[in-house]
């Protein structure tokens, strides 16, 4: 039988993390991407975290392992990012807010539970502070070449939930929002960021506690597309399978008809409330003739060169992917009808610019860059002036 704490009793925890976060709210600090994330995932409610050192994600790590049991969290140090994200997925189960953050290896092996966690409905948040690769690669060196492998990385039919920041500050944000996400839609969601911005430092401006947004497990209604969820220890009966199961949760691998229904209402549950999720921040005009299209790190420089473009007299325009997954494609389709051309930033060989194909019928030109570098400003805005000369 659970322990019942005596009426009245006070919950020296609770205390604590008052304590913490009134010391913290409304304060601007001086601080790394990773740092923010850490920040914004104990304002979330993040209790648990379980990981293993990588760079660029080390930071996320360090400031939670120092923090997080100030107030009764646990920071647990895996053996490996296997066992890192399946102790994230079991604590979830219990009730728990819990993350991982890793990088483009420990990425790799993370992916049959993140399948996991979406057979079985169990909310959780990765955040990969994406490297060069493949293999070590590049170790300490920013790139934007897990993109594909956010979508497609676990096996089966499914969709995904990733958010990609460009500043410290959407560090702190993002990972908030991350968290709401993987609660109301009961599901693992990815905080795609680059090394770049997370060993980026800036000003991040901590909120009041009366001012942030935060879902709670027990406060999501169930729908027909999202069960309610019952934890672990509530004295209920739960049954979590990773194999095709009924309604009930019980195991039914043969037939065709249970894993149609389920499946499909996995992926229904994302793909229908696409709009829901999909965040944009779109700075093109009408009549602008030529757009260009970034997310992540690059997204800065872009804008940048957009700018300066438009000051020369171009009518050029910009689109910044804050939601990679799932991919805004109305939003995407709309840009196709209202420019002549669209060119496309990455910090890979070409891995959005695959999706953005299905969507438009117009000239794409895509600039890629890897090897640990950003593209600069005048790298974006030659490419523009080009493509507008010839539009």
């Amino acid at each position: 039988m659970p322990h019942k704490k005596s009426r009245g009793k006070v919950d020296k925890s609770q205390i604590k993390s008052t304590e913490y976060f009134r010391k913290l709210e409304g304060k601007k600090l001086f601080v790394q991407g990773d740092e923010a994330v850490a920040y914004g995932a104990l304002f979330a409610g993040c209790r648990f975290y379980a990981g293993y050192p990588i760079t660029p994600a080390s930071e996320i790590f360090e400031i939670i392992a120092r923090d997080m049991p100030k107030f009764g969290g646990f920071c647990v140090q895996m053996e490996d990012e296997i066992a890192s994200i399946a102790s994230v997925i079991g604590a979830s189960a219990t009730g728990a807010k819990a993350m991982t953050a890793t990088s483009g290896p420990g990425f790799s092996l993370m992916q049959e539970n993140i399948g996991y966690a979406i057979m079985t409905e169990i909310p959780c948040v990765i955040i990969n502070v994406q490297r060069s690769g493949p293999s070590t690669g590049q170790a300490t060196l920013p790139a934007q070449g897990d993109v594909m492998q956010t979508r497609w990385g676990t096996h089966g039919d499914h969709e995904i939930i990733a958010l990609s920041p460009n500043s410290v500050q959407e560090c702190f944000e993002l990972i908030v929002k991350c968290f709401n996400l993987s609660e109301i839609y009961r599901h693992p969601v990815i905080l795609l960021m680059d090394g770049a911005v997370g060993h980026l430092r800036e000003k991040l401006e901590l909120p009041k506690l009366e001012n942030l947004s935060i879902i709670e497990r027990k406060t999501v209604e169930a729908s027909e597309l999202i069960p309610r969820m019952i934890n672990i220890g509530e004295m209920q009966a739960v049954h979590y399978t990773g194999s095709t199961h009924k309604e009930n949760g019980m195991r039914d691998t043969f037939s065709r008809d249970v894993h149609e229904k389920l499946a499909s209402r996995l992926y229904n549950k994302i793909d229908l409330n696409r709009e829901k999720i999909v965040q944009v921040k779109d700075s093109t005009f009408p009549h602008d003739k030529v757009a260009v299209l970034s997310y992540g790190a690059v997204s800065r420089p872009a804008l940048g060169a957009v700018m300066k473009a438009r000051e020369n007299g171009m009518k050029v325009g910009h689109m910044r992917l804050v939601t990679l997954w799932p991919f805004p494609k109305k939003q995407i389709e709309e840009l196709g009808r209202n420019v002549e051309k669209l060119i496309i930033p990455e910090m890979n060989l070409g891995q959005i610019i695959r999706e953005v194909e299905r969507y438009v019928d117009i000239p794409i030109v895509s600039i890629p860059k890897i090897g640990g570098v950003v593209h600069s400003q005048r790298e974006i805005y030659n490419k523009i002036t080009e493509v507008y000369e010839n539009v």
